[in-house]
């Protein structure tokens, strides 16, 4: 009995750490993978940098934003830190009601 009361506190700081470190590390690398996995032409982002702006093309490791009329800058695909969701439109985990028709 003593011999496992020993481990307890270790198994504790493993607990913890995996708990307050590992967890959310892996929830944020699911995060920028399904931020990835969304990018397309005509989105509006945001880069790590701050800068917001509209996808114009994307390709395997680079992507083209236009951050003002005739200015594209061309970034690596990891740069891109969120998709801007548009304030007007509806969340993506909410249905929408379609219309009613008026009698």
């Amino acid at each position: 009995m003593n011999n496992w009361v020993q481990y307890l506190p270790l198994l504790l700081i493993v607990f913890a750490f995996w708990l307050l470190v590992l967890r959310p590390a892996r929830n944020r690398q699911r995060e920028f993978m399904a931020t990835q996995s969304s990018l397309e032409s005509g989105v509006r982002v945001m880069l790590a940098s701050g800068i917001f702006g509209e996808l114009v093309a994307v390709h395997d490791n680079e992507v083209e934003i236009r951050v003002a009329p005739d200015v594209v800058l061309t970034v690596a695909r990891q740069a891109v830190a969120k998709v801007i969701v548009p304030e007007d439109a509806p969340p993506a985990d909410e249905p929408t009601d379609p219309p009613r028709a008026t009698d």
